[in-house]
């Protein structure tokens, strides 16, 4: 593991450990806010002014579909409850935020996921792309971010830190259960449990390695052409063990996972704040 690795890995497990024990760190001047509206999660990350983790809070929710809010109420509701769970922690109100879209996202979608954060009683002062908020918090400035969300899988490509190429196309953890879902012949609430189950994660893998190679597929497709070395995954879909070893067969590109890849994109949401 390079030692730039092993850096970026120490920062999200700070950001870890505060969302899991529900602590929050001392900090000084003003604060950057990130909130990550996943398919599967909603994320709110607290950073001070150097980017050092604060507070954070996670909540599971299906209130966001591919980039679309299909429940703006649950959504909101959701983002209200995680400012006040931190604002508890921290004593103080929150009152500025940013948030992020999958790739390509444009228009009214752009405006919905803004306007969730606005409702809850923060102001947007920034939208970015969710695979470049990832390569913020890796220290990417070449190679593909690749964000495995719920629904889809983002591509950015970085070429001397600037995104010089975007895509998002329908195949993410949803996809898994479904074929869990098919294959167990379970529901798909079940099958999302059975896929999060570290105790059967070694079992069920094998199953959903199919559409891992999909999206590998989808990702080789993309990046053909460009000069990549590297490959960076985040996104909570991409948490299980060898995910990681399934892209490098398929694309015969190095490809790093860090630490906690769910917590990626929200951190990194927060440093554009």
């Amino acid at each position: 593991m390079s030692a730039d690795l092993i850096e970026v890995n120490n920062y999200i497990n700070t950001f870890a450990k505060l969302i899991y024990e529900h602590q929050a760190r001392q900090y000084h001047g003003k604060l950057k806010v990130g909130v990550d509206l996943g398919t599967a999660n909603i994320v709110l990350s607290v950073l001070d002014e150097f980017g050092n983790p604060v507070a954070g809070s996670l909540y599971p929710a299906s209130v966001v579909k591919d980039g679309l809010v299909v429940d703006y109420v649950g959504a909101v509701r959701i983002v209200k409850e995680l400012k006040r769970q931190v604002e508890e922690l921290i004593g103080e109100t929150l009152t500025y935020a940013a948030t992020a879209v999958p790739p390509g996202t444009v228009g009214g979608n752009m405006k919905a996921i803004s306007n969730v954060v606005e409702s809850a009683g923060m102001e947007v002062v920034r939208v970015v792309d969710e695979p470049t908020a990832a390569a913020s918090v890796l220290n990417v400035t070449d190679g593909a971010v690749v964000d495995v969300g719920g629904g889809t899988t983002g591509i950015s490509i970085l070429k001397n830190g600037e995104v010089i190429y975007t895509a998002d196309e329908p195949t993410g953890g949803t996809h898994m259960s479904l074929v869990l879902a098919g294959y167990y012949k379970i529901s798909f609430e079940e099958a999302e449990k059975l896929k999060k189950d570290p105790n059967r994660q070694k079992e069920v893998f094998p199953i959903v390695v199919p559409v891992i190679e999909k999206m590998a597929s989808i990702v080789k497709r993309h990046i053909e052409g460009h000069d990549i070395d590297k490959i960076f995954l985040v996104g909570g879909a991409c948490c299980f063990a060898g995910f990681e070893k399934v892209f490098l067969k398929q694309i015969g590109i190095e490809t790093i996972k860090p630490v906690h890849p769910l917590l990626v994109t929200p951190l990194g949401i927060g440093l554009f704040s």
